[in-house]
């Protein structure tokens, strides 16, 4: 189980790197609640989203920055400049970050450890400079929930 381990995966140090959860927030972070759902991902809310939840087939608009373990960023939707745009349940993304945008509010921003079954099923090759991330390893991923089409313009 992740829990034993979370306080050992190291925050990403912030350095050029933009970031959902800088130095403060991480201290933050270790007094919010530890969420286990029944397929073993685990997740702490860093602000709770007030806006629509996301539903199963919706689009959602994201800010994401995924780490491996060990702090090593190996993907960042801020860095790029632009958000991530995802259909909710649909496996556009890996089975764990899926089910935690399933539970968020627009407005959320949630710190997410996904198990190596959630995850990457085959080794991910990432840009130039990133880590590849291995078969079925755990990562974390910082999300924020900014926009669901067709929900938040009610």
């Amino acid at each position: 189980m992740l829990a034993a381990g979370i306080a050992a995966w190291p925050a990403v140090a912030a350095g050029d790197t933009k970031l959902l959860c800088d130095v403060d927030c991480v201290a933050r972070l270790e007094s919010a609640e530890l969420v286990t759902t029944p397929s073993g991902l685990q997740y702490r809310d860093i602000t709770v989203g007030t806006g629509p939840q996301a539903e199963v087939g919706y689009q959602a608009v994201v800010h994401y920055v995924a780490q491996l373990p060990n702090g090593r960023v190996f993907e960042n939707s801020l860095e790029r400049g632009a958000p991530f745009d995802v259909r909710i349940g649909t496996g556009m993304v890996v089975a764990g970050l899926d089910e935690a945008l399933s539970t968020m509010r627009v407005g959320g921003v949630r710190r997410v450890y996904v198990p190596g079954p959630l995850s990457f099923p085959k080794s991910l090759k990432a840009a130039a400079g990133r880590p590849t991330v291995p078969a079925n390893s755990p990562v974390i991923f910082d999300v924020s929930l900014l926009y669901i089409p067709g929900l938040d313009d009610e």
